[in-house]
């Protein structure tokens, strides 16, 4: 961004104020449309985050229960807004590169200099620490697969709730 651009961007704060509703709108349009691609594909989604521990466990021994009348359904909502969140991150953070260029005419050159490494970092930092989370969840999933609910080696959650524990 130069400084012509800057330059070019000066409006009165109410024109200012109606871009940045405007950019805000996309950002909740853009997540909304996330969330009902994620909700929709919700199963499927479910089925890749349990695949680790079923793969550890044995299909025989992960039989997930669901001890609440709408657990299914929030557990589906649940997934879709996490989802969402995940698959809605690029337009986050044009967004979030929109806000700095509404907000740049503010800032000297110095502090804009010192601004940009953060908006270039923050999406690769957010994909490797997605990245490395599924791989460290994965892991654990063998010294977690030796637990039950109760605490007692070998016993499933279906098991526990159904002895009362």
């Amino acid at each position: 961004m130069t400084d012509a651009d800057i330059e070019a961007s000066k409006a009165p704060l109410l024109d200012h104020l109606i871009e940045l509703r405007a950019r805000l709108i996309k950002l909740l349009l853009g997540f909304g449309v996330a969330f009902i691609f994620c909700f929709f594909f919700a199963k499927q989604i479910y089925n890749v985050l349990v695949w680790p521990f079923v793969w550890v466990a044995g299909a025989e021994n992960s039989k997930f229960i669901y001890a609440a009348l709408l657990e299914y359904f929030i557990t589906q909502l649940k997934l879709a807004l996490f989802g969402a969140g995940f698959i809605s991150f690029p337009i986050v953070a044009i967004v979030a590169t929109q806000i700095y260029k509404f907000v740049a005419p503010g800032f000297y050159r110095h502090e804009r200099q010192a601004f940009l490494p953060y908006l270039i970092a923050t999406p690769i930092f957010f994909l490797l620490g997605s990245l490395c989370l599924f791989r460290r969840l994965s892991d654990a999933d063998p010294l977690l697969a030796g637990h039950a609910a109760d605490g007692r080696p070998g016993i499933g959650p279906d098991q526990a709730v159904a002895q009362g524990g």
